[in-house]
């Protein structure tokens, strides 16, 4: 018990879960408009907007997390110069966000488009006798059945956004939960297991409610066929 005062003692713990936190926010919110367009590009009737579309969620699906976030570092910052900010914090944890999200918007692309293979072809069929061209049978037909039918999906991927933040140390964001793991590790080898406990206790606390919202809304939202 002594080892988990001196721990919150020494380190502001709640702080570096906060970070976290904020990354998965901003990275979710930019994957999921990110996930929108590509998923309208993937359905799309024109051949290159379709091509390009799945170019970019087969090359970020299999793409490591770790070498993107490398990339925004020594890549995308040091030598193609992109920066969000002069202060370094702010800058890296900017760089943070824009890997995250893209590579989070091609599952978010991906989540969303199984949704929309649960809408029958009727729908899209009714909507062309209508005389509703592509965009306006997307948007006000088959994307918001689609959502109501990828909740279960999009929670999944938002619970891996979530642990995937833990990344953000490869883009030199020092300030987030597995950088301050290394740190007290690094001084505090004898504490290990308290502090293994309370990274693991913490981030099962954040997900569980993410699990739980995911279950309540994917039956509360269910298209009933």
């Amino acid at each position: 018990m002594d080892g988990f005062v001196q721990l919150f003692s020494d380190y502001n713990i709640p702080a570096a879960f906060l970070v976290n936190i904020e990354l998965t926010l901003w990275s979710a919110l930019f994957s999921t408009v990110l996930g929108v367009i590509l998923v309208m590009m993937r359905i799309s009737p024109i051949t290159s907007l379709h091509k390009v579309s799945g170019i970019y969620v087969e090359f970020f699906k299999n793409m490591p997390l770790t070498i993107i976030m490398v990339f925004m570092v020594l890549g995308a910052y040091a030598q193609l110069k992109l920066s969000f900010s002069d202060t370094f914090a702010p800058n890296f944890f900017w760089l943070a966000v824009t890997g995250l999200s893209l590579y989070t918007a091609a599952f978010v692309c991906e989540s969303l488009r199984s949704g929309i293979n649960t809408v029958p072809l009727g729908q899209a069929e009714a909507a062309r006798a209508l005389g509703l061209n592509f965009w306006q049978a997307a948007t006000q037909i088959i994307l918001p059945q689609a959502v109501r039918g990828s909740v279960a999906p999009l929670g999944n991927t938002f619970i891996a956004l979530l642990k995937n933040s833990t990344v953000a140390a490869a883009a030199s964001v020092a300030t987030e939960t597995s950088s301050l793991m290394s740190e007290m590790i690094e001084y505090h080898a004898d504490l290990i297991v308290p502090i293994f406990l309370i990274f693991a206790f913490g981030y099962v606390i954040l997900i569980i409610p993410i699990g739980m919202l995911t279950t309540y809304l994917s039956n509360r939202l269910a298209v009933r066929r």
